[in-house]
Order: C-alpha cells, then structure tokens, then sequence
C-alpha cells in the first residue's frame, strides 16, 4: 500500500523490513533480549530447573537469571513452582507455538508448492486428502492452458479412480487395505478403471515401490494424473500432490519426468508441515 505523508513528500511503499535486514552482526542483536531467548530455549530443553542451576548451566551471575526469569514470567512465558523452587515453561509458550501451527496447516502450506508445480510442469497442480474413502480436494492451481483438469476445492473422487487416492492406498497396511477393498465393489468408470481388487492391489504395489501412482484414464477418459503422498512427522501419509492434464500433454512419454517434479513437490511439502518422507512407514 502507498501513502501521502503530511509533509506532502512522495508515496512511499510500506516495507516489512529495512534495507540491511540481511546484517546480523552484533550491532543490529538486543543483547538482553538474546540472553533472554537463550534461557528460554535452555528451559525449554530441559523443565524444572532451579535459580542457581540455570544460572551455572548458562554461566550468568543469580541476579542477572533472576531478572530474566521475571521478565518471561511477567508475560507468561515460564512459570516458578514455589513448592519445588524450580523454573518451568509457561501457558504462553504454548499459545504462541499454537499459532504457529495455524501458520503451518497443510494448504497454507501448500500454496506455493503447488504453484511452483504448475509452473514447472504446466499442468494442474492438485492437493488432496483422504475422507470417508474418499479423495477430498481441498487445493489446487490451474494450467493455464485451455484444456485442463478441473478439481475445485470440496470436489470427492473415488480412492481406486484416483492418482492421489491409489498414492495414499499405497501407504496403507494391508489389513487396512482389505478392509477398503471390503466394504464396496470398485466401480468402474472408464474401460481402464481397475476394478479387480488383485489388479488394484498391484498396482499399489507398483505405487508404493517406485513412490507415486499414475490414474490413466481410470477416473475420465483422455486425462491422466501423476500423484506422490505427503508424509507428517509419524511418517503417516496424510495427503497427496498430483498433476493432472489430458493424455496428449501428459503422455507416456512425459511420466518420467513429470512423476520427479511431483515427487520433489511431496518431499518439499513433507519437510514444510515437519514430515519426512524418508522415514514413511513400513
């Protein structure tokens, strides 16, 4: 946003931060505050701790640590047991971390991502997580080609007709999987859509080993769709990354590819919400 200042000099555009915000020398760090956010930090590693203990741990005199664990109390940062006579990590510290996990949701996240996916690939990027069986697509960012696969946010699609649904069926235990495979006939969408569950059950196989899944044609013909799964910290596959467009852009020729950048995006995504797709479970 530009403003008019009452001097009447020339617009200026609000800024986030100064020209030499890169300078982190020692000129430009709040002494005070710093050691402030070291003991914080250090109590934060290890709860309930005494005065004179994070005193010698952080080599500070008594009366310097005591002004600082004040100064945190006074906003709710740490809190002091006065039965145990130790310093504990406050309520504050729990809402301020709280926040930043709303900064952090998985489409916010995702944004981005995707949009660098489009980008790179020129086909839809898509976002999805499972529901009720279901895929649910909660994000996605358009090609701007005038053929493209549309898959507004809110849209379900079946899991076995799916690129993004067979990517999270492949991170699923097999009891799990038999259970899914139990509960409904696949339905068959196209002349391609595996509706065998022995013919399903390879092709995640397939999925799984080389680390994404393909829908070719399975959900509409003339359109196919390369997915990754996304993982959380427990190594859970808790969504999907998909790009999807018609087959005559996203031929066979082109799935090599096109399945690097969907898994490079999957990865990028994993490490984005604390995830590690390296340690996936087995």
């Amino acid at each position: 946003m530009k403003f008019q200042d009452n001097a009447g000099n020339s617009s200026r555009k609000a800024r986030g931060r100064p020209r030499d915000w890169h300078d982190k020398t020692a000129q430009n760090i709040i002494k005070s505050l710093d050691r402030a956010m070291e003991v914080f930090e250090f109590l934060s590693e290890g709860q309930g701790k005494p005065l004179t203990t994070l005193a010698n741990e952080l080599h500070q005199s008594p009366s310097t640590m005591y002004r600082v664990l004040v100064t945190l109390e006074s906003r709710g940062l740490v809190d002091f047991d006065v039965i145990d006579q130790v310093w504990h990590i406050g309520p504050k510290a729990f809402i301020i971390g709280s926040r930043f996990l709303l900064r952090t949701s998985l489409v916010e996240r995702a944004r981005p991502i995707l949009r660098k996916l489009m980008e790179v690939s020129g086909e839809t990027a898509n976002l999805g997580i499972e529901r009720n069986g279901h895929v649910l697509f909660v994000s996605q960012v358009e090609t701007h080609a005038s053929i493209r696969a549309f898959f507004p946010p809110g849209t379900l699609s079946q899991l076995h007709a799916s690129g993004i649904g067979k990517a999270l069926l492949s991170q699923m235990g097999p009891d799990r999987v038999a259970r899914f495979l139990s509960e409904a006939p696949l339905e068959r969408f196209t002349d391609f859509t595996l509706t065998s569950p022995d013919e399903l059950t390879a092709d995640l196989k397939r999925a799984r080993d080389r680390g994404y899944a393909i829908d070719g044609e399975e959900r509409n013909s003339g359109m196919r769709c390369i997915a990754a799964p996304v993982f959380d910290i427990h190594g859970e596959a808790i969504a999907g990354i998909s790009v999807s467009g018609p087959t005559s852009r996203v031929g066979t020729g082109q799935i090599s590819d096109l399945s690097n950048a969907v898994v490079a995006a999957a990865h990028e995504l994993s490490a984005a919400i604390g995830g590690d797709s390296t340690q996936r479970r087995p």
